[in-house]
């Protein structure tokens, strides 16, 4: 066994190594084709990719005589159109020797091309006509992977002897390409596994989020602008070289990671009613209730109505009644939709309205307001019960839950920590787990932030207004100094603009106001 040999199967060794390792496809197919020159000395080689409409594709060309280099890193595209591996009548492209070696899956070796007989080779003739090159010896091999499907084609063209003279490629030279060819197959093979996999994974991730979205008319946005924001603001903290998060750093990996935590932290909604999901009022169900206690207050008119006609009530008392009635169900209305803070005062008036009675078809007295809809007309901000909101926080239990029961490979484990965090405080009064601030990672913190000003500034809530932005980081600004978020992240959100980006993508004009950020509560500067 010579020296030569050898360093050969050591390069070839070498290669394969290289090939396992690389996860970047352009760089991939680069490191085939030089590989493969350099183990059978190549003047010049293509890598072309059998597509699936039946094509052979240019990848990447390199040729040191002419110091042509194309495809790959190089930044040239290649201009050639794709080889066709059959004709327009369906026959096989016999006269391509590349779309040979693929319709026969063997290795084509032709030790002078000008000599060849049964191959056209019209167009390298004029490729060397218009550059003064001279192709001779040509080694195709086709890349068959391990279920004996070929994925691409490695011609080498050229091969040198010690002198630089241009040979055949010798019987040595086709084994070592065709080994080469046949780990290059599987590496290929395996990262399109990968990236397959990883594209079905991140499609299943998004179908989810938009499954929740569509569940709720009203959140159809939610789960697409929480990772966009997430990123927005977890970048910002990476680009900072000073202050407490001076260390904090992201790779791709973890990048990766945040992005699935951020379309998955909202999965748990799945399980949440869509009555309460989207309550619009504090009268709703499945349908707002105010139509039937508007109903019942017109039956009382009409009982006003009736007993004056039967003489029991004169007409002035009718009027002032009647009157008191429409003021109380305009009072009703009012403070159906939740959209203020309700005084003690109004509600004590709820609890009077409520004991105004109405005379069902049987004859019953039932008062107007049942005891259900005092207790949700009572509610003091908002839409939801005290009950209500405990089904709305179960989701994030329900997202822990499903994400937690998952066998996350490594460089995803921390997915259910960051997506399961956006709900808790710094102080550790946030839900579900009361985690204080030195219990989070910095993502989950990420997060939070994300998630509250999403909330504030969206414009597709049914039970409340979409905020300007001086008005959200006015009220983010509160909730920092509330220790209910991270303070460090906050000064990054506003110092580093993230709001602004984020309006500028996802807000409105008549959102975007002018904003003093010394004016903004808790901003440090």
């Amino acid at each position: 066994m010579t020296a030569s040999f050898v360093r050969r199967v050591e390069r070839l060794n070498e290669i394969g190594v290289a090939l396992s390792s690389q996860r970047d496809h352009v760089r991939l197919v680069e490191q085939i084709l030089l590989g493969a020159k350099d183990i059978t000395k190549a003047d010049g080689g293509t890598l072309y990719s059998v597509t699936e409409s039946g094509e052979l594709r240019f990848e990447i060309l390199r040729n040191d005589t002419l110091k042509l280099a194309m495809g790959g890193t190089s930044g040239t595209p290649i201009p050639f159109t794709p080889l066709k591996l059959r004709n327009p009548d369906g026959t096989p492209n016999t006269g391509s020797v590349v779309a040979q070696a693929v319709l026969q899956r063997k290795t084509i070796n032709i030790p002078d091309a000008y000599a060849v007989q049964g191959f056209d080779f019209s167009g390298t003739r004029g490729f060397d006509a218009r550059t003064g090159y001279h192709s001779t010896s040509f080694l195709t091999v086709p890349m068959l992977n391990h279920e004996n499907e070929v994925t691409g084609v490695l011609q080498l063209i050229n091969a040198r002897d010690t002198a630089g003279r241009t040979v055949p490629f010798s019987e040595a030279d086709q084994r070592f390409a065709e080994s080469l060819a046949s780990q290059a197959a599987i590496a290929i093979t395996n990262q399109q596994l990968i990236h397959g996999m990883k594209e079905l994974f991140e499609s299943f991730v998004k179908l989810i989020a938009t499954a929740i979205d569509e569940k709720s008319p009203y959140t159809g946005g939610h789960c697409r602008r929480v990772p966009e924001l997430t990123m927005m603001l977890a970048e910002a903290a990476h680009r900072i070289d000073t202050g407490p998060l001076a260390m904090f750093r992201m790779s791709d990996a973890d990048r990766y990671e945040l992005h699935i935590a951020g379309w998955l932290h909202d999965c748990g909604k799945v399980t949440t009613p869509e009555w309460v999901m989207d309550k619009a009022t504090k009268l709703q169900t499945i349908h707002d209730r105010i139509g039937e206690v508007a109903t019942r207050f017109v039956c009382c008119q009409r009982e006003l109505e009736l007993r004056q006609a039967k003489g029991e009530l004169d007409a002035a008392t009718v009027t002032v009644e009647g009157q008191r009635l429409a003021d109380d169900l305009a009072f009703v209305r009012r403070h159906n939709t939740g959209g203020e803070f309700m005084k003690p005062e109004d509600q004590e008036r709820v609890r009077m309205i409520a004991k105004r009675t109405w005379t069902d078809v049987e004859g019953q007295a039932r008062p107007v307001l049942s005891e259900e809809e005092v207790k949700n007309l009572l509610v003091s901000k908002g839409t939801l019960t005290d009950d209500e909101r405990k089904i709305i926080n179960h989701h994030i239990v329900a997202t822990i839950r499903m994400l937690e029961s998952l066998p996350y490979p490594k460089h995803l484990r921390r997915v259910p920590e960051f997506a399961g965090g956006h709900h808790e405080r710094m102080d550790g009064k946030g839900y579900p787990k009361g985690l204080k601030r030195d219990e989070m990672s910095v993502q989950a913190r990420v997060m939070a932030i994300a998630d509250v000003f999403e909330a504030l500034t969206a414009g597709d809530r049914p039970y409340k207004k979409a905020f300007t932005l001086s008005q959200a980081l006015a009220i983010l600004g509160k909730m920092r100094l509330d220790n209910h978020i991270d303070p460090d992240l906050f000064d990054v959100f506003i110092r580093e603009r993230v709001w602004l980006d984020y309006a500028k993508r996802f807000l409105p004009s008549s959102q975007i106001d002018e904003v003093d950020m010394a004016k903004v509560p808790g901003f440090s500067g």
